[in-house]
């Protein structure tokens, strides 16, 4: 069976790009180019050049993995994004012009970024490739990636040092400065993104962080698609269905929402003729996502996977879980002022139809991933407010309880967990040392400093209420205790 390449594209009978590659010049470096990145911002930015041409072709930088650069150099950076809902829809993205791999060639991404036609860089690098503490968004610099990159800039790891050194680039040579842009789930991402890329340039070179300050812009983004990892079956169907085989295939679901803050220091595509929504100020859109779409999802996730579910479309067959989920959400709704002319009970209904899609198999597993980088701005924002309000706190006590749980790492079958987290080890060393004693385990879990806030380690109420709930989910199982938070929220 062919392998989608250039040559394929003419025999091909779907969409597929409308203007010259070859003409293209690269106009972003995207630094995390995985699968959400395909089925985002290229899926925009593609659009934008089908319709108006432009010089936008991406630079995509993998800085952890080859697989992605495996997948598309022999497809020539061709893949299909693969929209799944009541029907299949391929379509063939040509945005991408090349992949680079930080730990084989990290000047290549430094000079990617130097490039004089580059005007953005963007980032998809999850809430830890910020290498920030997540409860106040400050840098850390004692992580070891960073204290690398203060004394290696020529090779950095991070994110954040590929930008410092790719901009200091730009600097000497007396080039436009880029914007920095970036589409990960975190509030306030673009001011997150400043300061710690500022925080970095200021350790290394303060001459360099002065002129990033002045000259960088950083602008905020609200991102919206639900993007599952991609299955071999998936390609299989694909190959079956259509001819050909792509080992780059991204599946997503039909609905794609981008609101981007209007504030770029150069040049940038037209992306609201793709359907994106430039704003002033995205914060609104950004939160009320984070705690409606991205809490519920990690609610789901923690609890789902106890349950013995596999995926979140089979968590959202079970009524008790779908009655958590619009519980949850009435509760996070609650916690935030929604954009003007908004109506937040239909995004939530809308968002449970999303949850329930059939042709999306995403796993509870993949979104339960780094859950002490996600959950304080996905619960614990939340919690703090419903905390300062004095109103009802119990589902965030459970949802804490499904989280410490799960790290664990043994199911309720007694079958291992693969704890996906940077903190890991220290979450089973709590387990170890605190098996016998739930107020005392989750005290200790509470007292940690890079997820918890202040007030909340302060806060003994929720610890007992959150110990409350972790001793009914492990004395009597997941459904057990849902069902006793359902009964007694009613």
């Amino acid at each position: 069976m062919a392998r989608l390449n250039s040559n394929l594209l003419a025999n091909l009978q779907i969409p597929r790009p409308n203007y010259d590659r070859n003409l293209i010049k690269p106009g972003i470096v995207h630094l995390g180019i995985g699968a959400f990145h395909r089925a985002h911002q290229a899926f925009y930015t593609e659009a934008v050049m089908n319709n108006q041409g432009g010089d936008w072709g991406i630079i995509g930088c993998s800085l952890r993995s080859p697989s992605v650069q495996q997948q598309l150099q022999p497809q020539d950076g061709l893949y299909t994004l693969l929209e799944r809902g009541a029907d299949n829809r391929p379509q063939i993205i040509g945005a991408v012009q090349k992949v680079l791999v930080g730990p084989d060639d990290p000047a290549a991404i430094i000079a990617a970024i130097a490039e004089p036609s580059v005007k953005i860089v963007s980032l998809t690098v999850t809430e830890k490739g910020y290498c920030h503490h997540p409860a106040s968004g400050e840098l850390n610099l004692d992580h070891p990636d960073i204290q690398h990159d203060i004394l290696h800039l020529d090779q950095p790891k991070s994110a954040a040092g590929f930008i410092v050194a790719g901009l200091r680039q730009r600097w000497r040579k007396g080039l436009d400065p880029v914007s920095v842009m970036s589409c990960d789930n975190l509030p306030d991402n673009g001011a997150v993104t400043r300061a710690v890329v500022t925080s970095l340039a200021e350790a290394i070179e303060p001459e360099l962080a002065q002129w990033i300050r002045a000259h960088v812009a950083f602008p905020g983004t609200m991102i919206d698609r639900i993007v599952p990892a991609t299955t071999e079956s998936d390609i299989e169907w694909l190959e079956k269905e259509y001819g050909y085989r792509d080992e780059g295939l991204v599946v997503a679901e039909p609905f794609s929402q981008w609101v981007i803050e209007d504030h770029f220091c150069n040049a940038r595509p037209a992306w609201e003729n793709a359907g994106a929504l430039l704003v002033q100020d995205v914060g609104h859109y950004e939160t009320m996502k984070l705690r409606l779409l991205n809490g519920s999802h990690s609610l789901l996730a923690y609890s789902g996977y106890l349950a013995g579910y596999q995926t979140i479309y089979q968590v959202m067959q079970d009524a008790d879980f779908v009655a958590l989920t619009r519980t949850f959400m009435t509760s996070a709704a609650r916690t935030f002022t929604a954009p003007a002319n908004f109506d937040v009970s239909a995004y939530q209904q809308q968002l449970r139809e999303r949850f329930a899609n059939p042709g999306l198999q995403h796993k509870t597993w993949q979104i339960a991933m780094d859950g002490s980088q996600k959950i304080p701005q996905r619960w614990l924002n939340s919690l703090r407010s419903l905390i300062a309000n004095k109103r009802d706190t119990q589902i965030y006590a459970f949802a804490l309880a499904a989280w410490i749980r799960y790290v664990s790492g043994t199911d309720e079958t007694s079958q291992p967990i693969q704890v996906s987290d940077p903190h890991a080890a220290t979450f089973a060393d709590i387990w170890r040392e605190h098996n016998g004693d739930v107020l005392r385990l989750t005290q200790v879990f509470f007292s940690l400093e890079a997820i918890f806030a202040k007030e909340l380690r302060q806060n003994t109420a929720i610890q007992q209420q959150t110990a409350d709930w972790l001793n009914a989910i492990m004395n009597w199982g997941i459904k057990k205790a849902l069902k006793d938070l359902l009964a007694s929220i009613q």
